[in-house]
């Protein structure tokens, strides 16, 4: 793994730091027989399941719940496991590792936070293209769903 050199400041001595991939949530939020996706407000722009950063001292539980509250309004119940995603080229700003998670939510989601605006689609056959690798995730989410009818 790629180290960088630093400095320590308070002895000046030489440190190495190591560059590890950022932990991220996605979730894919049930809504009746529709999922919510969002429209990003950052970039990368364009639609995509709700996640983001795990915060220092959350679980990946915690996070995907929090982001699915922060950027739809709604509260997720019934969390399941989906899997876990690593190519290093995902996003394309940096490597991260998601962890993905799937729910049940009932209510009027409203798009805030992340989200400039959000819409219900069928998962599986999805009408517009998606950021990262979410078209796969969703591509799983629905051989999974399929074949457990869970």
């Amino acid at each position: 793994m790629p180290a960088t050199e630093l400095s320590c400041p308070s002895c000046g001595a030489t440190v190495k730091q190591y560059r590890n991939p950022f932990p991220t949530v996605d979730i894919i939020i049930e809504l009746d027989d529709k999922i919510v996706l969002i429209k990003r407000k950052n970039p990368p722009h364009g639609w995509a399941l709700p996640g983001g950063f795990v915060d220092y001292g959350e679980s990946l539980e915690q996070a995907a719940l929090r982001e699915a509250r922060e950027e739809t309004g709604l509260e997720v119940t019934n969390l399941k496991l989906l899997g876990c995603y690593s190519d290093p080229s995902r996003d394309n700003r940096m490597h991260t590792i998601s962890t993905v998670y799937y729910g049940q939510a009932i209510g009027t989601p409203q798009a805030a936070d992340d989200a400039a605006d959000l819409a219900l689609f069928n998962p599986c056959s999805l009408t517009v293209s998606l950021c990262f690798d979410h078209a796969k995730i969703l591509s799983d989410y629905c051989t999974i769903r399929g074949r457990y009818g869970t």
